[in-house]
């Protein structure tokens, strides 16, 4: 099944059902805008077998990035950034996939080193230590509007571009995201309180996207399956949304979950097991993070579904496919390794996607006295994404992945490069 075609609601058609799914590349250059690395990223992703690449963060407003690497789309464009975005859609479809823009607003997970005031629906800090986030402020009802005339705008960009999609981000604690959640959303107007207000910014973005790209223009949204927090966006309230989501004509939905906060998009294990134990032992024995959440959404909505995180064999994905819980299969992390690995999955050249997540050993102490289990669990956590950052970066340098490296300095690597950027980007 896996090479079997799909044909979307839009009447676009998906060669096969493997999708590059979403990763931050953080390759622009100081001015937000497209470069040849992406270019030559996407050429050899689109030329490993994928048929369908959707890209990382494409922000609607510079002010609110979620790295210093953002593509923007705000505002009109430059006959040079149009020409640059063209050469990049170019490349990733010269092996015939389908490119989707990928659009979204950091919100309150902009970083301190991009934004020292960023917007959230409510002032409600993110609960993390380090202070890499200062605490945002409530957006005025004016400012949403805004935001949503700016995903519009991003569409239509999108669409002139050469995408042949767009993907809302309404998952991960990004800005969308943050007004499904209650915890976030704190709102007494019509932007916060019910389920029907907590998603009208979603709603209305969605709308307004279809209403400048047409019919014809694949339109989807990443959704989270649940936050993974008590008393956050729960998996009924987003069964209900992809209901709305349906009604509303969306081609496309990729089931997620997590946050900044609940990470559980990166890593499953420790953090379902807190709220969901049940589904987590599930889904666990299937291989895929949000395959269980895909199965109670298919059940109440006929649009196609993808799943990302956690698959790894050619018979997990049959298997999910096969029993109809989704209809496309998402890959990320391996394709930073091995452009090539869906090629040989959907050949039989391989039948693993390997898996290159390790783990970080750091002596007692080392981190000082107030070390704990959780900040080595996150230190591990972004060095292991340091891993797949650096590995992104060499091979749109045009050079051949690792699949070791140091991850301690690969983590200190990585953050003096985004520290650089964001000095560079404030310069431009």
């Amino acid at each position: 099944m896996l090479e079997s075609s799909l044909t979307l609601p839009s009447g676009q058609k998906l060669k096969n059902r493997i999708a590059k799914a979403a990763m931050t590349e953080g390759l622009s250059d100081a001015e937000n805008r497209a470069t040849v690395r992406l270019e030559t990223l996407y050429r050899r992703w689109g030329a490993g077998g994928a048929g369908l690449l959707i890209s990382g963060n494409i922000m609607v407003d510079r002010r609110y990035l979620e790295r210093p690497g953002n593509v923007v789309f705000d505002g009109p464009q430059s006959d040079d950034q149009i020409a640059r975005l063209r050469a990049w859609t170019g490349a990733a479809r010269e092996g015939g996939a389908n490119i989707w823009a990928q659009l979204s607003h950091a919100g309150r997970q902009t970083p301190k080193i991009i934004n020292a005031e960023p917007v959230a629906p409510s002032a409600v800090p993110i609960d993390l230590p380090g202070g890499q986030f200062a605490p945002p402020r409530a957006l005025a009802v004016h400012e949403i509007e805004d935001i949503v005339a700016r995903f519009a705008n991003a569409a239509s960009i999108a669409k002139q571009a050469g995408f042949t999609g767009v993907q809302v981000h309404s998952a991960h604690g990004y800005l969308v995201s943050e007004f499904l959640n209650p915890r976030a959303n704190t709102r007494d107007d019509e932007w916060g309180g019910s389920l029907e207000n907590r998603a009208r910014l979603l709603l209305r973005i969605v709308e307004a996207v279809r209403a400048q790209v047409g019919s014809g223009f694949t339109v989807s949204v990443k959704l989270n399956s649940s936050d993974f927090q008590k008393g956050g966006f729960a998996p009924g309230e987003s069964i209900q949304v992809a209901r709305w989501l349906e009604g509303a004509g969306v081609d496309l939905i990729e089931v997620s979950g997590g946050s900044y906060e609940q990470p559980a998009m990166m890593d499953m294990d420790g953090m379902e097991a807190r709220y969901e134990e049940e589904k987590r032992e599930s889904t666990r024995a299937r291989e895929a993070y949000f395959l269980v959440y895909a199965e109670e959404m298919r059940a109440a909505v006929k649009t196609p579904l993808m799943v990302t995180g956690g698959f790894r064999t050619r018979a997990g994905m049959e298997a999910a496919l096969a029993s109809g819980a989704c209809d496309v299969i998402g890959m990320a992390r391996p394709l930073c390794v091995d452009p090539n690995i869906p090629a040989k999955l959907l050949t039989g050249a391989a039948d693993t996607a390997p898996s290159y997540e390790k783990s970080l050993r750091v002596g007692p102490g080392v981190l000082g006295p107030a070390s704990s289990v959780d900040m080595l669990r996150a230190l591990n956590g972004f060095a292991n994404m340091a891993f797949f950052y650096r590995n992104l970066f060499r091979l749109a340098d045009g050079k051949e992945a690792k699949e070791t490296m140091a991850l301690l300095p690969a983590f200190i690597g990585h953050q003096r490069h985004e520290r650089k950027a964001a000095r560079a980007l404030k310069r431009a």
